[in-house]
Protein backbone atom coordinates (compact mmCIF):
# COMPACT_ATOMS: atom_id res chain seq x y z
CA UNK A 1 0.00 0.00 0.00
CA UNK A 2 2.82 2.37 0.83
CA UNK A 3 4.43 1.72 -2.57
CA UNK A 4 1.12 2.34 -4.35
CA UNK A 5 0.30 5.47 -2.31
CA UNK A 6 3.72 7.05 -2.91
CA UNK A 7 4.17 6.03 -6.57
CA UNK A 8 2.77 9.27 -8.05
CA UNK A 9 4.81 11.49 -5.71
CA UNK A 10 8.01 9.56 -6.43
CA UNK A 11 7.50 9.62 -10.21
CA UNK A 12 6.31 13.24 -10.47
CA UNK A 13 8.49 14.95 -7.84
CA UNK A 14 11.55 12.84 -7.01
CA UNK A 15 12.37 11.16 -10.32
CA UNK A 16 12.84 14.45 -12.25
CA UNK A 17 15.37 15.59 -9.63
CA UNK A 18 17.33 12.34 -10.00
CA UNK A 19 17.15 12.57 -13.79
CA UNK A 20 18.38 16.18 -13.71
CA UNK A 21 21.35 15.13 -11.56
CA UNK A 22 22.20 12.45 -14.14
CA UNK A 23 21.50 9.60 -11.71
CA UNK A 24 20.47 6.14 -13.03
CA UNK A 25 18.40 5.47 -9.88
CA UNK A 26 14.69 4.70 -10.32
CA UNK A 27 13.00 6.44 -7.39
CA UNK A 28 9.98 4.16 -7.14
CA UNK A 29 12.05 0.95 -7.37
CA UNK A 30 14.60 2.25 -4.86
CA UNK A 31 11.79 3.19 -2.45
CA UNK A 32 10.30 -0.31 -2.94
CA UNK A 33 13.67 -1.98 -2.36
CA UNK A 34 14.22 -0.11 0.91
CA UNK A 35 10.75 -1.07 2.18
CA UNK A 36 11.33 -4.72 1.24
CA UNK A 37 14.63 -4.68 3.17
CA UNK A 38 12.61 -3.67 6.26
CA UNK A 39 10.17 -6.53 5.69
CA UNK A 40 13.03 -9.00 5.21
CA UNK A 41 14.51 -7.85 8.53
CA UNK A 42 11.14 -8.38 10.24
CA UNK A 43 10.68 -11.77 8.53
CA UNK A 44 14.18 -12.95 9.55
CA UNK A 45 13.30 -12.17 13.17
CA UNK A 46 9.82 -13.77 13.09
CA UNK A 47 10.29 -16.91 11.00
CA UNK A 48 12.23 -18.96 13.62
CA UNK A 49 9.26 -18.57 16.02
CA UNK A 50 6.80 -19.98 13.44
CA UNK A 51 8.97 -22.79 12.13
CA UNK A 52 7.38 -25.70 14.03
CA UNK A 53 3.73 -24.70 13.88
CA UNK A 54 2.61 -26.19 10.55
CA UNK A 55 -0.50 -24.06 10.15
CA UNK A 56 1.20 -20.77 11.06
CA UNK A 57 4.25 -21.54 8.92
CA UNK A 58 2.04 -22.52 5.98
CA UNK A 59 0.04 -19.30 6.39
CA UNK A 60 3.28 -17.30 6.47
CA UNK A 61 4.47 -18.94 3.21
CA UNK A 62 1.10 -18.16 1.58
CA UNK A 63 1.34 -14.51 2.63
CA UNK A 64 4.92 -14.22 1.37
CA UNK A 65 3.95 -15.71 -2.00
CA UNK A 66 0.95 -13.38 -2.37
CA UNK A 67 3.11 -10.42 -1.40
CA UNK A 68 5.84 -11.38 -3.89
CA UNK A 69 3.31 -11.90 -6.68
CA UNK A 70 1.82 -8.42 -6.18
CA UNK A 71 5.23 -6.81 -5.74
CA UNK A 72 6.48 -8.15 -9.09
CA UNK A 73 3.19 -8.23 -10.99
CA UNK A 74 1.68 -4.89 -9.97
CA UNK A 75 4.64 -2.76 -8.93
CA UNK A 76 7.31 -4.00 -11.34
CA UNK A 77 9.78 -5.05 -8.63
CA UNK A 78 12.92 -6.50 -10.23
CA UNK A 79 13.93 -10.16 -9.84
CA UNK A 80 17.52 -9.06 -9.23
CA UNK A 81 16.49 -7.12 -6.09
CA UNK A 82 16.47 -8.68 -2.60
CA UNK A 83 13.17 -10.33 -1.72
CA UNK A 84 11.47 -12.44 0.94
CA UNK A 85 12.00 -15.47 -1.29
CA UNK A 86 15.71 -15.24 -0.46
CA UNK A 87 14.91 -15.85 3.21
CA UNK A 88 12.55 -18.70 2.36
CA UNK A 89 15.38 -20.17 0.28
CA UNK A 90 17.72 -20.45 3.27
CA UNK A 91 18.38 -24.15 3.95
CA UNK A 92 16.53 -24.53 7.29
CA UNK A 93 13.44 -22.62 6.18
CA UNK A 94 13.42 -24.12 2.70
CA UNK A 95 13.56 -27.71 3.95
CA UNK A 96 10.74 -26.91 6.36
CA UNK A 97 8.71 -25.44 3.48
CA UNK A 98 9.27 -28.58 1.43
CA UNK A 99 8.23 -30.78 4.37
CA UNK A 100 5.04 -28.81 5.01
CA UNK A 101 4.22 -28.71 1.27
CA UNK A 102 4.63 -32.49 1.06
CA UNK A 103 2.54 -33.06 4.20
CA UNK A 104 -0.39 -30.94 3.04
CA UNK A 105 -0.24 -32.36 -0.50
CA UNK A 106 -0.44 -35.94 0.83
CA UNK A 107 -3.38 -34.99 3.06
CA UNK A 108 -5.11 -33.47 0.04
CA UNK A 109 -4.48 -36.65 -1.95
CA UNK A 110 -6.02 -38.75 0.84
CA UNK A 111 -9.16 -36.64 0.88
CA UNK A 112 -9.55 -36.48 -2.93
CA UNK A 113 -9.29 -40.27 -3.31
CA UNK A 114 -11.70 -40.99 -0.44
CA UNK A 115 -14.29 -38.51 -1.73
CA UNK A 116 -17.60 -39.93 -2.94
CA UNK A 117 -17.16 -38.03 -6.20
CA UNK A 118 -13.55 -39.22 -6.70
CA UNK A 119 -14.25 -41.23 -9.87
CA UNK A 120 -17.00 -39.08 -11.37
CA UNK A 121 -16.22 -36.47 -14.02
CA UNK A 122 -17.24 -32.89 -13.20
CA UNK A 123 -18.19 -32.45 -16.86
CA UNK A 124 -20.02 -35.74 -17.42
CA UNK A 125 -23.11 -33.91 -18.72
CA UNK A 126 -21.16 -31.67 -21.14
CA UNK A 127 -20.07 -33.94 -23.99
CA UNK A 128 -17.93 -31.32 -25.78
CA UNK A 129 -15.77 -30.80 -22.69
CA UNK A 130 -15.78 -34.40 -21.50
CA UNK A 131 -13.81 -36.09 -24.28
CA UNK A 132 -11.12 -37.08 -21.76
CA UNK A 133 -13.75 -38.26 -19.19
CA UNK A 134 -11.43 -37.10 -16.39
CA UNK A 135 -12.48 -38.28 -12.91
CA UNK A 136 -12.60 -35.61 -10.24
CA UNK A 137 -9.64 -36.99 -8.26
CA UNK A 138 -7.28 -36.79 -11.27
CA UNK A 139 -8.32 -33.25 -12.13
CA UNK A 140 -7.96 -32.14 -8.50
CA UNK A 141 -4.52 -33.78 -8.31
CA UNK A 142 -3.23 -32.02 -11.42
CA UNK A 143 -4.62 -28.72 -10.08
CA UNK A 144 -2.66 -29.39 -6.88
CA UNK A 145 0.54 -29.86 -8.89
CA UNK A 146 -0.19 -26.69 -10.87
CA UNK A 147 -0.65 -24.70 -7.65
CA UNK A 148 2.68 -26.05 -6.32
CA UNK A 149 4.37 -24.90 -9.56
CA UNK A 150 2.92 -21.41 -9.14
CA UNK A 151 4.20 -21.34 -5.56
CA UNK A 152 7.82 -22.18 -6.33
CA UNK A 153 8.33 -20.71 -9.81
CA UNK A 154 9.61 -17.37 -8.39
CA UNK A 155 12.31 -18.93 -6.21
CA UNK A 156 15.59 -17.11 -6.87
CA UNK A 157 17.75 -20.15 -7.75
CA UNK A 158 17.32 -23.03 -10.18
CA UNK A 159 18.70 -25.47 -7.60
CA UNK A 160 15.78 -24.71 -5.23
CA UNK A 161 13.26 -24.98 -8.08
CA UNK A 162 14.69 -28.40 -9.00
CA UNK A 163 14.12 -29.59 -5.41
CA UNK A 164 10.46 -28.62 -5.74
CA UNK A 165 10.31 -30.38 -9.10
CA UNK A 166 11.56 -33.53 -7.36
CA UNK A 167 8.75 -33.13 -4.82
CA UNK A 168 6.22 -32.93 -7.66
CA UNK A 169 7.65 -36.08 -9.23
CA UNK A 170 7.44 -37.87 -5.86
CA UNK A 171 3.78 -36.85 -5.58
CA UNK A 172 3.03 -38.11 -9.11
CA UNK A 173 4.67 -41.42 -8.27
CA UNK A 174 2.73 -41.64 -4.99
CA UNK A 175 -0.54 -40.93 -6.82
CA UNK A 176 0.31 -43.53 -9.48
CA UNK A 177 0.91 -46.14 -6.76
CA UNK A 178 -2.41 -45.26 -5.11
CA UNK A 179 -4.21 -45.58 -8.45
CA UNK A 180 -2.52 -48.95 -9.00
CA UNK A 181 -3.68 -50.16 -5.58
CA UNK A 182 -7.29 -49.14 -6.27
CA UNK A 183 -7.05 -50.71 -9.75
CA UNK A 184 -5.92 -54.05 -8.29
CA UNK A 185 -9.11 -54.17 -6.23
CA UNK A 186 -11.09 -53.76 -9.49
CA UNK A 187 -9.27 -56.27 -11.71
CA UNK A 188 -12.08 -58.83 -11.42
CA UNK A 189 -14.32 -56.38 -13.28
CA UNK A 190 -12.09 -54.62 -15.86
CA UNK A 191 -15.08 -53.27 -17.80
CA UNK A 192 -16.75 -51.76 -14.71
CA UNK A 193 -17.15 -48.00 -14.23
CA UNK A 194 -14.42 -47.54 -11.59
CA UNK A 195 -11.78 -49.49 -13.53
CA UNK A 196 -12.46 -47.35 -16.60
CA UNK A 197 -12.33 -44.19 -14.45
CA UNK A 198 -8.89 -45.19 -13.09
CA UNK A 199 -7.69 -45.80 -16.64
CA UNK A 200 -8.99 -42.38 -17.71
CA UNK A 201 -7.18 -40.81 -14.73
CA UNK A 202 -3.86 -42.47 -15.66
CA UNK A 203 -4.18 -41.36 -19.28
CA UNK A 204 -5.09 -37.78 -18.30
CA UNK A 205 -2.13 -37.36 -15.94
CA UNK A 206 0.30 -38.74 -18.55
CA UNK A 207 -1.17 -36.42 -21.20
CA UNK A 208 -0.93 -33.30 -19.01
CA UNK A 209 2.66 -34.10 -17.95
CA UNK A 210 3.61 -34.50 -21.62
CA UNK A 211 2.07 -31.06 -22.31
CA UNK A 212 3.92 -29.52 -19.36
CA UNK A 213 7.20 -30.92 -20.66
CA UNK A 214 6.95 -28.41 -23.56
CA UNK A 215 6.23 -25.47 -21.24
CA UNK A 216 9.00 -22.85 -21.21
CA UNK A 217 9.31 -22.99 -17.40
CA UNK A 218 9.95 -26.74 -17.36
CA UNK A 219 12.25 -26.50 -20.38
CA UNK A 220 14.34 -23.99 -18.39
CA UNK A 221 14.37 -26.43 -15.45
CA UNK A 222 15.47 -29.17 -17.84
CA UNK A 223 18.40 -27.01 -18.90
CA UNK A 224 19.24 -26.34 -15.24
CA UNK A 225 19.03 -30.08 -14.46
CA UNK A 226 21.36 -30.76 -17.38
CA UNK A 227 23.96 -28.38 -15.96
CA UNK A 228 23.66 -29.88 -12.46
CA UNK A 229 23.98 -33.44 -13.82
CA UNK A 230 26.91 -32.53 -16.06
CA UNK A 231 28.75 -31.05 -13.07
CA UNK A 232 28.05 -34.04 -10.81
CA UNK A 233 28.42 -36.78 -13.49
CA UNK A 234 25.03 -38.11 -12.34
CA UNK A 235 23.99 -39.27 -15.82
CA UNK A 236 25.74 -41.23 -18.55
CA UNK A 237 26.61 -39.65 -21.90
CA UNK A 238 23.50 -41.03 -23.63
CA UNK A 239 21.13 -39.59 -20.99
CA UNK A 240 22.94 -36.25 -21.06
CA UNK A 241 22.68 -36.20 -24.85
CA UNK A 242 18.93 -36.92 -24.71
CA UNK A 243 18.36 -34.15 -22.17
CA UNK A 244 20.49 -31.68 -24.12
CA UNK A 245 18.75 -32.44 -27.43
CA UNK A 246 15.33 -32.16 -25.72
CA UNK A 247 14.54 -35.76 -26.80
CA UNK A 248 13.57 -36.48 -23.22
CA UNK A 249 11.90 -34.26 -20.62
CA UNK A 250 11.96 -33.74 -16.87
CA UNK A 251 8.79 -35.86 -16.58
CA UNK A 252 9.87 -38.75 -18.82
CA UNK A 253 10.31 -41.32 -16.03
CA UNK A 254 6.85 -40.52 -14.65
CA UNK A 255 5.21 -40.57 -18.09
CA UNK A 256 6.82 -43.93 -18.94
CA UNK A 257 5.52 -45.54 -15.73
CA UNK A 258 2.03 -44.14 -16.33
CA UNK A 259 2.07 -45.29 -19.97
CA UNK A 260 3.08 -48.79 -18.86
CA UNK A 261 0.22 -48.88 -16.35
CA UNK A 262 -2.18 -47.61 -19.04
CA UNK A 263 -1.03 -50.30 -21.47
CA UNK A 264 -1.39 -53.05 -18.84
CA UNK A 265 -4.90 -51.91 -17.96
CA UNK A 266 -5.98 -51.66 -21.59
CA UNK A 267 -4.51 -55.09 -22.33
CA UNK A 268 -6.50 -56.55 -19.42
CA UNK A 269 -9.69 -55.05 -20.87
CA UNK A 270 -8.93 -56.30 -24.38
CA UNK A 271 -8.19 -59.81 -23.06
CA UNK A 272 -11.40 -59.84 -21.00
CA UNK A 273 -13.61 -58.84 -23.94
CA UNK A 274 -11.71 -61.22 -26.23
CA UNK A 275 -12.45 -64.16 -23.90
CA UNK A 276 -16.15 -63.26 -24.10
CA UNK A 277 -15.96 -63.08 -27.90
CA UNK A 278 -14.22 -66.47 -28.14
CA UNK A 279 -16.94 -67.98 -25.95
CA UNK A 280 -19.65 -66.40 -28.14
CA UNK A 281 -17.94 -67.70 -31.31
CA UNK A 282 -18.06 -71.41 -30.37
CA UNK A 283 -21.05 -72.20 -32.58
CA UNK A 284 -19.71 -70.08 -35.44
CA UNK A 285 -16.48 -72.10 -35.44
CA UNK A 286 -18.57 -75.25 -36.01
CA UNK A 287 -20.49 -73.81 -38.98
CA UNK A 288 -20.73 -76.29 -41.92
CA UNK A 289 -18.65 -74.19 -44.33
CA UNK A 290 -18.13 -77.23 -46.50
CA UNK A 291 -21.79 -77.76 -47.40
CA UNK A 292 -23.52 -74.36 -47.46
CA UNK A 293 -25.75 -73.53 -50.45
CA UNK A 294 -24.18 -71.33 -53.12
CA UNK A 295 -25.16 -67.68 -53.53
CA UNK A 296 -27.20 -68.47 -56.66
CA UNK A 297 -29.34 -70.91 -54.66
CA UNK A 298 -30.36 -68.21 -52.15
CA UNK A 299 -32.88 -65.44 -52.85
CA UNK A 300 -31.11 -63.06 -50.46
CA UNK A 301 -27.90 -63.50 -48.50
CA UNK A 302 -28.41 -63.22 -44.75
CA UNK A 303 -26.16 -63.31 -41.69
CA UNK A 304 -25.26 -66.77 -40.37
CA UNK A 305 -27.40 -67.44 -37.31
CA UNK A 306 -24.35 -68.85 -35.50
CA UNK A 307 -22.56 -65.48 -35.96
CA UNK A 308 -25.22 -63.55 -34.04
CA UNK A 309 -23.89 -64.20 -30.47
CA UNK A 310 -20.38 -63.22 -31.61
CA UNK A 311 -21.49 -59.96 -33.27
CA UNK A 312 -23.88 -59.01 -30.44
CA UNK A 313 -21.11 -59.46 -27.86
CA UNK A 314 -18.80 -57.35 -30.00
CA UNK A 315 -21.37 -54.61 -30.48
CA UNK A 316 -22.38 -54.42 -26.80
CA UNK A 317 -18.81 -54.26 -25.50
CA UNK A 318 -17.74 -51.64 -28.03
CA UNK A 319 -20.72 -49.44 -27.10
CA UNK A 320 -20.09 -49.92 -23.38
CA UNK A 321 -16.41 -49.00 -23.54
CA UNK A 322 -16.98 -46.12 -25.95
CA UNK A 323 -19.21 -44.57 -23.28
CA UNK A 324 -16.83 -45.23 -20.38
CA UNK A 325 -13.36 -44.64 -21.82
CA UNK A 326 -11.96 -41.32 -22.97
CA UNK A 327 -11.84 -40.89 -26.75
CA UNK A 328 -8.03 -41.43 -27.11
CA UNK A 329 -8.15 -44.55 -24.92
CA UNK A 330 -11.10 -46.04 -26.77
CA UNK A 331 -9.26 -45.52 -30.08
CA UNK A 332 -6.35 -47.58 -28.72
CA UNK A 333 -8.74 -50.19 -27.26
CA UNK A 334 -10.73 -50.93 -30.40
CA UNK A 335 -7.63 -51.11 -32.59
CA UNK A 336 -5.89 -53.55 -30.20
CA UNK A 337 -9.11 -55.54 -30.02
CA UNK A 338 -9.67 -55.57 -33.80
CA UNK A 339 -6.16 -56.99 -34.27
CA UNK A 340 -6.92 -59.90 -31.91
CA UNK A 341 -10.32 -60.60 -33.52
CA UNK A 342 -8.74 -60.53 -36.98
CA UNK A 343 -6.14 -63.15 -36.02
CA UNK A 344 -8.67 -65.26 -34.08
CA UNK A 345 -11.15 -65.54 -36.96
CA UNK A 346 -8.34 -66.12 -39.46
CA UNK A 347 -6.51 -68.79 -37.45
CA UNK A 348 -9.32 -70.56 -35.58
CA UNK A 349 -12.22 -70.31 -38.02
CA UNK A 350 -10.84 -69.84 -41.54
CA UNK A 351 -7.68 -71.98 -41.35
CA UNK A 352 -9.49 -74.63 -39.30
CA UNK A 353 -12.12 -75.32 -41.99
CA UNK A 354 -12.64 -76.14 -45.66
CA UNK A 355 -14.95 -74.03 -47.83
CA UNK A 356 -17.20 -74.79 -50.74
CA UNK A 357 -18.42 -71.92 -52.94
CA UNK A 358 -21.42 -71.22 -50.70
CA UNK A 359 -19.30 -71.37 -47.51
CA UNK A 360 -16.74 -68.88 -48.89
CA UNK A 361 -19.52 -66.50 -50.01
CA UNK A 362 -21.25 -66.77 -46.63
CA UNK A 363 -18.02 -66.06 -44.75
CA UNK A 364 -17.38 -63.00 -46.92
CA UNK A 365 -20.95 -61.75 -46.36
CA UNK A 366 -20.69 -62.22 -42.58
CA UNK A 367 -17.39 -60.37 -42.44
CA UNK A 368 -17.77 -57.53 -44.98
CA UNK A 369 -21.48 -56.78 -44.41
CA UNK A 370 -21.70 -57.43 -40.67
CA UNK A 371 -18.38 -57.58 -38.78
CA UNK A 372 -16.54 -54.73 -40.52
CA UNK A 373 -19.50 -52.28 -40.32
CA UNK A 374 -19.47 -52.64 -36.50
CA UNK A 375 -16.20 -50.70 -36.59
CA UNK A 376 -17.21 -48.22 -39.32
CA UNK A 377 -18.38 -45.78 -36.62
CA UNK A 378 -14.74 -45.45 -35.46
CA UNK A 379 -12.91 -45.22 -38.80
CA UNK A 380 -13.60 -44.79 -42.51
CA UNK A 381 -12.11 -48.08 -43.73
CA UNK A 382 -12.55 -50.69 -40.97
CA UNK A 383 -11.52 -53.53 -43.31
CA UNK A 384 -7.94 -52.22 -43.08
CA UNK A 385 -7.89 -53.40 -39.44
CA UNK A 386 -8.91 -56.93 -40.49
CA UNK A 387 -6.38 -57.60 -43.23
CA UNK A 388 -6.04 -61.34 -42.56
CA UNK A 389 -9.80 -61.85 -42.84
CA UNK A 390 -10.22 -59.49 -45.80
CA UNK A 391 -7.44 -61.10 -47.85
CA UNK A 392 -8.49 -64.65 -46.91
CA UNK A 393 -12.00 -63.85 -48.20
CA UNK A 394 -10.48 -62.62 -51.48
CA UNK A 395 -8.58 -65.91 -51.95
CA UNK A 396 -11.54 -68.12 -50.98
CA UNK A 397 -13.94 -66.25 -53.28
CA UNK A 398 -11.79 -66.05 -56.42
CA UNK A 399 -13.53 -67.56 -59.44
CA UNK A 400 -12.14 -70.97 -60.32
CA UNK A 401 -10.15 -69.77 -63.35
CA UNK A 402 -8.36 -67.01 -61.42
CA UNK A 403 -7.73 -69.37 -58.49
CA UNK A 404 -6.14 -71.98 -60.80
CA UNK A 405 -3.95 -69.34 -62.43
CA UNK A 406 -2.84 -68.01 -59.03
CA UNK A 407 -2.12 -71.55 -57.86
CA UNK A 408 0.14 -72.14 -60.87
CA UNK A 409 2.02 -68.85 -60.34
CA UNK A 410 2.61 -69.63 -56.65
CA UNK A 411 3.62 -73.21 -57.42
CA UNK A 412 6.19 -72.03 -59.96
CA UNK A 413 7.56 -69.54 -57.43
CA UNK A 414 7.79 -72.29 -54.79
CA UNK A 415 9.64 -74.62 -57.17
CA UNK A 416 12.10 -71.85 -58.02
CA UNK A 417 12.69 -71.18 -54.32
CA UNK A 418 13.70 -74.81 -53.78
CA UNK A 419 15.33 -75.36 -57.18
CA UNK A 420 18.45 -74.07 -58.82
CA UNK A 421 16.97 -70.82 -60.14
CA UNK A 422 16.71 -68.62 -57.12
CA UNK A 423 13.80 -66.18 -56.91
CA UNK A 424 13.50 -65.66 -60.67
CA UNK A 425 9.69 -65.66 -60.56
CA UNK A 426 9.33 -64.17 -57.07
CA UNK A 427 8.35 -60.67 -58.28
CA UNK A 428 5.72 -62.25 -60.57
CA UNK A 429 4.12 -64.05 -57.60
CA UNK A 430 4.15 -60.89 -55.49
CA UNK A 431 2.74 -58.87 -58.37
CA UNK A 432 -0.04 -61.42 -58.88
CA UNK A 433 -1.01 -61.23 -55.20
CA UNK A 434 -0.85 -57.43 -55.13
CA UNK A 435 -3.02 -57.25 -58.23
CA UNK A 436 -5.73 -59.16 -56.33
CA UNK A 437 -5.41 -56.81 -53.34
CA UNK A 438 -3.34 -59.18 -51.19
CA UNK A 439 -0.48 -57.43 -49.35
CA UNK A 440 -0.58 -58.81 -45.79
CA UNK A 441 -0.60 -62.59 -46.38
CA UNK A 442 2.60 -64.36 -47.37
CA UNK A 443 2.71 -66.59 -50.49
CA UNK A 444 2.72 -69.73 -48.31
CA UNK A 445 -0.43 -68.49 -46.49
CA UNK A 446 -2.23 -67.97 -49.81
CA UNK A 447 -1.25 -71.51 -50.90
CA UNK A 448 -2.75 -72.91 -47.68
CA UNK A 449 -5.97 -70.93 -48.25
CA UNK A 450 -6.23 -72.16 -51.85
CA UNK A 451 -6.01 -75.72 -50.53
CA UNK A 452 -8.96 -75.03 -48.21
CA UNK A 453 -11.21 -74.52 -51.25
CA UNK A 454 -13.24 -77.54 -52.33
CA UNK A 455 -14.71 -76.16 -55.56
CA UNK A 456 -11.87 -77.21 -57.88
CA UNK A 457 -12.71 -78.88 -61.21
CA UNK A 458 -11.70 -82.54 -61.43
CA UNK A 459 -8.97 -81.76 -63.97
CA UNK A 460 -7.49 -79.13 -61.69
CA UNK A 461 -6.91 -81.47 -58.77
Amino acid sequence: MWIGNHAKFLEDKIQPILDKAGSAVNARLEFSRALVMLIMEKLAADIPCLLYDDNLFCHLVDEILLFERELHGVHGYLNSFPSCMHILSEETYFQRWLTVERKFALQKMDSMLSSEAAWISQYKDITDVDEMKVPDCAETFMTLLLVITDRYKHLPTAARKLQFLELQKELVDDFRIRLTQVMKEETRAPLAFRYCAILNAVNYIATVLADWADNIFFLQLQQAALEVCADSNALNKLQLGQLASMESSVFDDMINLLERLKHDMLTRQVDHVFREVKEAAKMYKKERWLSLPSQSEQAVMSLSSTACPLLLTLRDRLLQLEQQLSYPLFQIFWQMFAEKVDLFIYQEIILANHFNEGGAAQLQFDMTRNLFPLFSHYCKRPENYFKHIKEACIVLNLNVGSALLLKDVLQSAAENRTGTILNSNQPTAMAALNELGIYKLAQQDVEILLNLRTNWPITGK
